[in-house]
């Protein structure tokens, strides 16, 4: 009888409570941080102005900043003239003070407790411009902080409070009916009393039908929206453009490599085995056409130095015997042939050119060495060498690297039907490595392929870039942009301007002076400095351009 009581006791159903459509505002209220001041805005075509100011107290000086930026640049306005005022009251008078770029500090006393409007009249370098700057809210509080009411349970209000006691007292009254009657009358009753619904015993409760949007956005999603103060805008330098239909011209991007002209490039070497005795110039040292490098003693043994003499003896009896004939038939030149005079100085001035050309070459030698002089065959930068003066060289060394990058040339590695377009395309573009460097360099093609790479089937192209400004590398690689000549209206915006969030493009948009806005966009082709964008924004709106990554950051971290 005890096993079919308890089985019983198990099959009893448990009380359940479905409720829907309430409101759980009252059992728990989220509260979001109250803004720690008020703030108006006003804009133009020209001009955004902002107006930031703690509580402010009738009858007392009221102080507060008005932020000046560029409406389609978000740039803040230096060296601005204002003129504050207040409307349907010219008797209260503002005092402006420049503080920072773009930022002034307002005072003055308003007397009563009710929003005013602001007249500003502002001249800048952008222009003149009258905007109104309406409810400036005088005498008006805060918000305070909405502390969290949770529904607190007493310890003898909870469902394991009531289950212990129900037991508790259907095991003394089972303890009772059952010294006083038999078994089978006891075992009734208590199963009677247990289908009973009055007892509770593990309770569940089913909700539906209540909008649970907001709690779920206070519990942790991320909103599109997110503000970003002025003073952090000024900061970090965000900046912004408005989108607008431009004409695109679709490019390919290839990679280059830059190398050196055919004028752009020597290598200076030792004509003969010798020991460096002078160095005439440092690494990184500019250098013109013709400019001494070094100079070489060279080892001249024995046998070398008797042909020298022998040859030095030659050229100059060669010299002295034309000479004297010369000048002995100039003496005579009244009476000798003219032929003979002829001959004798056209054998004079050989002999000569001779002997200046030996001295040249040969002249200085000393003993048994000879000096040899290294000039500069074009005017460039020396490239770095490990040579100084007593090091001894072999003939053929190399011994200086001159560059000139005032010229230099592109080599592309582009694929057939690139190439095949290269000839007729609209224009041809490169961009340097060099940080903070915008500057488009346009290119000249100077030699398009001979042969074709059989790894990868790709072909070399020549450009030369056009007054490169020495902002390019020997062996630095390079993006270059190949335009073609269809144009097509579209809406773009700049690269920068793109980031990528959860791996998605998206653009940051400003929807008013402290609010952006984050919109996931669809990227169509791109020509190295814009890219077009199938869906995601529209015209007119103020994408983020610089500043990007700092915005990202923000977002990221609301």
């Amino acid at each position: 009888m005890i096993k079919k009581i308890l089985i019983l006791l198990l099959l009893i159903p448990s009380l359940v409570f479905a409720h829907g459509g309430e409101d759980h505002g009252d059992a728990k209220k989220e509260g979001a941080k109250p803004a720690a001041y008020f703030s108006s805005e006003a804009v133009s075509d020209v001009y955004e102005l902002l107006a930031k100011y703690p509580p402010l107290t009738p009858g007392k000086e009221a102080t507060f900043k008005l932020f000046v930026s560029d409406f389609n640049s978000n740039a803040p306005v230096d060296s601005v003239t204002l003129q504050i005022a207040v409307a349907d009251n010219p008797n209260i008078k503002l005092v402006v003070t420049q503080i920072d770029k773009g930022v002034y500090e307002v005072k003055g006393i308003f007397p009563d407790k009710k929003a005013y409007n602001l007249t500003v009249n502002i001249n800048s370098s952008l222009g003149p411009d009258l905007i109104l700057i309406n409810n400036i809210a005088v005498g008006k509080e805060l918000e305070k902080e909405i502390t969290l009411v949770h529904a607190d349970t007493h310890w003898y209000q909870t469902t394991w409070f009531f289950g212990i006691a129900g037991l508790l007292a259907g095991l003394l009254l089972m303890f009772f009916v059952m010294k006083k009657t038999n078994r089978k009358v006891a075992a009734s009753i208590i199963i009677l009393l247990c289908l009973l619904p009055t007892a509770t015993y593990n309770t569940a409760s089913a909700h539906g039908g209540e909008d649970d949007e907001a709690g779920g956005k206070s519990g942790g999603a991320m909103s599109s929206t997110f503000m970003v103060e002025k003073e952090t805008q000024f900061l970090f330098g965000i900046l912004t453009q408005k989108i607008e239909t431009g004409d695109f011209n679709q490019s390919t991007q290839v990679l280059g490599t830059i190398i050196p002209s055919s004028q752009g490039r020597a290598v200076i070497q030792s004509p003969q085995a010798g020991k460096i005795v002078s160095l005439k110039v440092s690494v990184g040292q500019k250098v013109s056409s013709g400019q001494v490098l070094a100079v070489i003693e060279q080892q001249v043994d024995a046998g070398t130095q008797i042909n020298i003499l022998s040859q030095r003896n030659t050229v100059d009896a060669e010299f002295n015997a034309a000479k004297a004939q010369y000048d002995r038939l100039k003496a005579i030149e009244d009476i000798a042939a003219k032929k003979d005079v002829t001959e004798a100085k056209a054998r004079y001035e050989t002999a000569l050119k001779n002997k200046q050309l030996f001295t040249a070459n040969a002249g200085r030698s000393t003993g048994n060495t000879k000096m040899i002089t290294l000039t500069a065959p074009i005017s460039g930068v020396v490239g770095a060498f490990n040579y100084s003066i007593g090091a001894v060289v072999n003939a053929g060394e190399t011994l200086f690297d001159i560059t000139n990058i005032e010229k230099v040339l592109v080599e592309t590695q582009v694929f057939a039907n690139d190439a095949a377009q290269v000839k007729s395309v609209e224009n041809i573009t490169a961009s340097s490595n060099i940080e903070n460097d915008t500057t488009t360099y346009h290119l000249k093609l100077i030699s398009t392929a001979q042969s074709v790479n059989g790894a990868n089937q790709s072909q070399k192209v020549i450009f030369e870039i056009i007054n490169p400004k020495s902002q390019f590398k020997i062996g630095e690689n390079i993006r270059v942009f190949i335009f073609s000549k269809d144009i097509s209206t579209q809406i773009i915006v700049p690269n920068d301007a793109v980031a990528e969030i959860n791996g998605k493009p998206a653009v940051f948009v400003k929807d008013k002076a402290e609010q952006y806005s984050i919109s996931y966009v669809n990227k169509g082709t791109s020509n190295g400095k814009y890219t077009a964008i199938i869906k995601g924004v529209e015209e007119g709106e103020r994408v983020v351009t610089t500043g990007v990554y700092q915005m990202k950051t923000i977002y990221l971290n609301q």
